[in-house]
């Protein structure tokens, strides 16, 4: 059975446009023939989160300041992966620059859409095997975050009472490659 068509966008203005944000005002018809507008939609480029795990099984992880809901988060490693740049690379990459970390296997286990009724963009989620520091991390100005590496078995049984990693897509990332390598059980 095919799907019903879409939103058609008749209209779109850019209201913010720098290197944070990309704001628009779209002017949209529903198939029922409702005219949205404004609806907004927040253009990003696409991110990766990583799930690193260290050779005795230990999650690396940042703690890091997160303006938004100004509180100290415990993340997955990531960002933004730029122009260009396939998701593995990124994540790779971003570990290193974030931990100083690196691992001996990278692998991309796919994409979800973070917001998708408002955001444009895709998270990536990579694992990464074998994860040990050879280096010390090299931060961007702003980015304020202290790495640490956890028991796995402690950061999942953190999960189960809404404990632990504080973003809701890295949560999604954590289980996708729990998942990925055969680890999830269900009771």
């Amino acid at each position: 059975m095919a799907e019903a068509p879409g939103w058609q966008v008749l209209e779109e203005r850019i209201l913010l446009q720098d290197r944070w944000i990309d704001l628009r005002a779209q002017r949209c018809l529903a198939p029922d023939g409702a005219v949205l507008d404004p609806f907004y939609v927040q253009k990003h480029p696409d991110w990766v989160h990583v799930v690193a795990l260290t050779p005795d099984d230990g999650l690396v992880l940042v703690r890091q300041w997160r303006q938004g809901v100004s509180a100290w988060l415990t993340e997955l490693p990531g960002g933004a992966i730029d122009a260009g740049e396939d998701p593995a690379t990124a994540g790779a990459r971003e570990l290193l620059e974030e931990t100083g970390f690196a691992g001996q296997e990278v692998r991309w286990l796919g994409a979800r859409a973070p917001e998708p009724s408002k955001f444009s963009n895709a998270i990536h989620t990579v694992l990464v095997l074998g994860a040990t520091r050879v280096a010390a991390p090299h931060l961007e100005l702003g980015e304020t975050l202290s790495v640490q590496v956890t028991p796995l078995a402690e950061v999942v049984a953190a999960l189960a009472t809404g404990g632990g990693i504080g973003s809701a897509t890295h949560v999604a990332g954590l289980y996708s490659a729990l998942a990925a390598l055969g680890r999830l059980t269900f009771r």
